[in-house]
């Protein structure tokens, strides 16, 4: 896959307010939401608002600023949902690239998951 943006995605949709979503913190360059389908009793989601495709490409290509805002956007929604090791148990941060790490959609984005014990993270060979 590359590093071609598709401003149709549904996260570019969600972005441009076409779609709603379950907003639990936004800031001038990300956005976190609920999942829509969750994989756990804690799902959310934390992408950025620039036009990044994988983990990689936004590591990249996003400025300083848009890299320190969302890690920081990612800390504080685990604190707030009570996933942090200071008032839970853990959680899970997931990110997909491309067709070998299933990437359903071409916006990058962080999968953070908890509540309860995530199991294997990949099947061993």
């Amino acid at each position: 896959m590359p590093y071609t943006y598709d401003d149709q995605n549904i996260f570019a949709r969600i972005l441009r307010g076409e779609i709603p979503n379950k907003t639990i913190l936004e800031t001038g360059h990300t956005l976190a939401f609920h999942d829509i389908a969750p994989a756990a009793p804690v799902h959310v989601l934390v992408i950025p608002k620039g036009p990044y495709v994988t983990f990689d490409h936004f590591c990249a290509q996003a400025s300083d600023a848009e890299l320190v805002d969302f890690h920081r956007t990612a800390a504080q929604v685990c604190a707030m949902l009570g996933l942090t090791l200071d008032a839970g148990e853990g959680f899970r941060a997931i990110t997909n690239a491309g067709d070998h790490g299933l990437q359903e959609v071409p916006h990058y984005h962080l999968h953070i998951l908890g509540g309860r014990p995530m199991g294997r993270m990949v099947e061993k060979p």
